[in-house]
This record gives C-alpha cells, sequence and structure tokens, in this order.
C-alpha cells in the first residue's frame, strides 16, 4: 500500500517478474476495484503518478 500526494491509500501490484505495475484503489467496504494506472517499471520509478492520483 502507498499514500499518493492526495493522502489516500493505493496499491500497487508487480506483474511480469517486477516488469510492470498495476496501480488501484480498493474500496474493501463495497467490494469494488479501481484500476488507476499500469506503468512499466521506468515509469513507475519516476514518481511523477503520485502527484497525477
Amino acid at each position: 500500500m502507498v499514500r499518493v500526494e492526495s493522502g489516500k491509500p493505493v496499491l500497487v501490484f508487480n506483474i511480469a517478474g517486477n516488469s510492470f505495475r498495476l496501480i488501484a484503489a480498493v474500496h474493501f467496504n463495497t467490494g469494488r476495484v479501481f484500476l488507476l494506472d499500469f506503468l512499466s517499471h521506468a515509469e513507475y520509478s519516476k514518481n511523477v503518478w503520485k502527484k497525477r492520483l
């Protein structure tokens, strides 16, 4: 779980042997999952995505 700049928590999943990252907001109380972004490892490492969410 990672906190983005807005202060909200998101879950980050490693995909394909750490080559990609799937970023999702999970609302456990309603059982809903919202896919927010899908990034390569290089894009994820820049941390620009944290400012967008």
